[in-house]
């Protein structure tokens, strides 16, 4: 499975820059916020934890460069 740290910092930014929150992403994906906190903090590195962070990035059009 892909390394998602860059990810991870890239949807925390946009989060950020566009005022949403956890919370609200959390009910935007019908999930529980304490499982978003969790993904965006790399507390949990699952395959679900990844795909999340990847669908993250696709639904919000998030620039993705590999280094």
């Amino acid at each position: 499975m892909p390394e998602t740290l860059s990810g991870r910092e890239r949807i925390k930014n946009y989060l950020a820059d566009h005022d949403i929150s956890r919370a609200q992403l959390a009910t935007m994906y019908g999930m529980n916020k304490q499982d978003v906190s969790d993904y965006l903090a790399g507390r949990k590195t699952t395959p679900a934890a990844n795909k999340f962070i990847i669908t993250l990035i696709k639904d919000f059009g998030i620039k993705y460069e590999r280094n």
